[in-house]
């Protein structure tokens, strides 16, 4: 009987760390910031994370981390801008992956190199850390008040210029995406563009190595636009999908992680996973419908809606 008591008292205790709403409004309050950040976050991830899945460049997002969260680590030694110092790892990892890896396998190669190497720095570099233990776990998963108003003005304006960037190149970026090679023969600067949006991204994986952590960076940048070409083939509403997605997981899970002493990262990556399953569900039980309707006789499958009478 005591030890069915204190299993569910430790029980109780772990909810309640996971989910504490006492005094919430209060709590919320001191949290504005990183809500207008995960707002702001969510819109560019979204975005741009149609393009890592277009491009095939999840793992090239998780080699970019690695060295953005070097960067970061090396800033906090120092004691200069975390935020410069995680931009400078970010550009320096995309610049690297843009101009060594042109072809898949050889992209592969160079972000498995990186990885290992950002690590290792970053890791060197916290090792070497005196300050409070609170900044080092934050640069690997996330914190939830880390984000004040320097910083909120920071990630504002890196966001503003990722947008920017993306609505000069969206058209050809998009076409070049879908098709290099019948893009290069039109004469679209396959190589150019490919360049400019590793840029783009690692601004991106910066921005989301303040918020998440270095360690959960796919969970905005890969997910949201793995989850939305799961129920839709239309580039106009996958990245609609997308953002939303996005935006949900990131407030979402800054308003769960609110009352909680546990790091705002496994709230984002479970409501961004939970998001996929619902997707990938949608879309198999889509596909399914389309090929009983081409199966069945007497009927075309015009849509993923259901078939059409021949």
């Amino acid at each position: 009987m005591s030890l069915i008591l204190a299993g569910t008292n430790v029980g109780s205790d772990v909810w309640g760390r996971i989910f504490d709403f006492t005094d919430y409004r209060e709590l919320l309050a001191l949290v504005h910031n990183s809500v207008y950040a995960g707002l702001t976050l969510g819109i560019v991830g979204g975005l741009v994370s149609i393009f890592v899945v277009m491009r095939d460049l999840p793992f090239a997002v998780h080699g970019i981390s690695e060295l953005s969260f070097a960067g970061a680590s090396g800033a906090l030694l120092l004691g200069v801008s975390v935020v410069g110092g995680s931009l400078v790892g970010s550009l320096l990892a995309a610049l690297t992956v843009g101009a060594l890896g042109g072809r898949a396998r050889d992209r592969n190669s160079v972000i498995g190199v990186l990885m290992p190497f950002g690590l290792g720095l970053g890791v060197l570099f916290l090792a070497l850390y005196k300050g409070r233990a609170a900044n080092k776990f934050g640069l690997l998963t996330g914190q939830i008040v880390a984000i004040d108003d320097p910083q909120l003005s920071a990630l504002i304006v890196t966001s503003a210029v990722v947008l920017v960037g993306l609505l000069v190149v969206w058209r050809p970026l998009t076409f070049a995406s879908t098709d290099p090679d019948l893009a290069a023969a039109r004469g679209v600067p396959v190589a150019v563009l490919g360049g400019v949006f590793m840029m783009l991204l690692g601004l991106t994986v910066a921005m989301s190595v303040q918020i998440v952590g270095a360690l959960l960076v796919l969970s905005i940048i890969v997910t949201p636009g793995a989850a939305a070409v799961r129920v839709t083939a239309s580039p106009v509403v996958a990245t609609l999908l997308s953002v939303v997605f996005a935006v949900t997981s990131l407030v979402g899970g800054i308003l769960l992680a609110v009352g909680s002493s546990i790091p705002i990262s496994p709230y984002v990556t479970t409501i961004a996973f939970a998001i996929y399953l619902v997707c990938r569900c949608v879309g198999a039980v889509r596909a399914r419908r389309g090929w009983l309707s081409r199966a069945a006789p007497g009927t075309r499958a015009t849509s993923a809606d259901g078939p059409t009478p021949a």
